[in-house]
């Protein structure tokens, strides 16, 4: 069986893009509730041109979609567009630099928290986001806490989010003895046992992988009730219920498969399509690696590939983390009312709705009507994904967004207070003072 290829990736984005052509014919139905409300006046400077960064493709269809619409933008409103994608790893570095030098790229297709660390250095886009607010039902509560900055205002502008679900082999865990994912802990770390006992264990990444391990080892840490911080913003991290979760996450670490404390974020995607694995974490991509594949063996597996919500702890609801895509416009930008039309343009149903079609689900939307776009009913195995924003949590739960949070965020604290325990390192106790002793480099009482 063929691993996780660029040559899946492209057919990924070749059936997403098939469901685009759908959705402009009326194949599919879309439901998207929009408002007639006036767009700012915001008339684009003579001459302008904008430069943008953003991450480079986990699927075909969302870069094919974005350059599309970004020529559309071009093409209707006369501005030169440049696009620049790095790798997963290289945005947070390029982004910084560009803050520091004052210059470079004009927005910012950034991760997560990341504008947080440059308020000051970002155009405001109140104006923007309140008229996007207005015109599809609103922004949901975890967009809101990324767009905006200390003083209230929007300082970034969250176009997706991308979280971790369940992905499993169902014929695997039947074999093991389920019918379902659990949705405990304990049911949870059961199942994993079991599926290692058969021969198909779990496999999560331990890496500094920007999405992977840092969905599931805040996951493991709040489900338990431990926090970075509490709501006074204090660390708080070095906690009984941290040291629980540690626990509970070696616990789970010895089910995995070999090797995953390299992992970066394609490793999980590459072992599941090679049946090395039989249950991880991650977005849709595998899903539609494998419909999507020109290798009958691996084609073959979506059929036998579900998902499910991440298992609840003890405090008795989820505590899912997503990987936000939060938009932002630098102030040394030369054209700032072409960055916003941009940035409005891109949002805007025309556009947005086949990108979010194109992206096949791996991209869960920020504006509430977009509940209704085609795409959620496309395929009953995207329903899980529907709700990503709405019902995740932040990066800097319990306590706010800002330079403090993104700062611990990138130095990958929580990721690495896990993965030392997992690889027997460190115990939950040091692992956990540990933390705390690095958090309190950025959090300063």
């Amino acid at each position: 069986m063929t691993l996780f290829t660029r040559r899946d990736a492209l057919h990924l984005g070749a059936g997403a893009l098939a469901g685009t052509t759908m959705l402009a014919s009326g194949g599919l139905r879309a439901e998207v509730a929009v408002k007639d409300v006036a767009a700012p006046d915001l008339p684009i400077e003579s001459g302008a041109s904008l430069r943008v960064l953003r991450p480079s493709k986990f699927v075909q269809g969302d870069e094919t979609l974005f350059l599309e619409n970004s020529k559309k933008f071009t093409a209707e409103h006369g501005v030169e567009v440049t696009v620049t994608s790095e790798s997963w790893e290289d945005l947070r570095p390029k982004t910084a630099t560009a803050a520091a030098i004052g210059s470079g790229p004009d927005i910012v297709y950034a991760w997560s928290d990341d504008p947080h660390k440059f308020a000051g250095q970002c155009l405001d886009l109140t104006d923007v986001a309140t008229y996007l607010g207005e015109r599809y039902g609103g922004w949901y509560p975890l967009a809101e806490t990324y767009g905006k900055g200390p003083e209230g205002n929007w300082i970034a502008m969250p176009i997706g989010a991308s979280a971790g679900r369940v992905v499993y082999r169902k014929s695997w865990i039947n074999e093991a003895g389920f019918d379902t994912v659990p949705a405990d802990l304990d049911g949870f770390l059961q199942l994993c046992r079991k599926l290692k006992e058969t021969g198909h264990p779990a496999g999560f990444a331990l890496g500094n992988a920007v999405g992977d391990a840092n969905a599931w080892c805040n996951w493991v840490v709040w489900a338990h009730g431990g926090a970075m911080v509490d709501e006074d913003n204090q660390v708080s991290i070095n906690s009984p219920e941290t040291v629980a979760a540690l626990e509970y996450a070696k616990a789970l670490a010895e089910t995995f498969i070999p090797g995953c404390e390299s992992w970066l974020d394609p490793a999980n995607n590459k072992a599941f399509l090679a049946g090395q694995i039989g249950l991880t974490q991650n977005g849709i991509s595998i899903y539609y690696a494998a419909k999507n594949s020109e290798d009958p063996a691996v084609k073959a597996l979506a059929e036998d590939i579900y998902h499910a919500r991440m298992p609840i702890g003890p405090v008795g609801r989820p505590t899912e983390r997503c990987l936000m895509v939060n938009p932002m416009a630098f102030a040394h930008t030369k054209y700032p009312n072409a960055a916003k039309q941009y940035l409005r343009f891109m949002m805007e149903q025309p556009q947005y709705e086949p990108w979010l079609t194109a992206s096949i689900g791996y991209w869960g939307h920020p504006l509430k009507a977009y509940e209704g776009a085609a795409i959620w009913t496309a395929d009953p195995k995207h329903e899980v994904f529907r709700t990503v924003v709405a019902d995740s949590q932040s990066d800097g739960y319990r306590g706010d967004l800002g330079e403090a949070s993104a700062a611990v965020l990138a130095d990958f604290v929580i990721v690495q207070m896990v993965a030392s325990v997992c690889t027997g390192q460190a115990t939950p106790e040091e692992a956990a003072a540990e933390a705390a002793r690095r958090a309190g480099r950025y959090y300063k009482s």
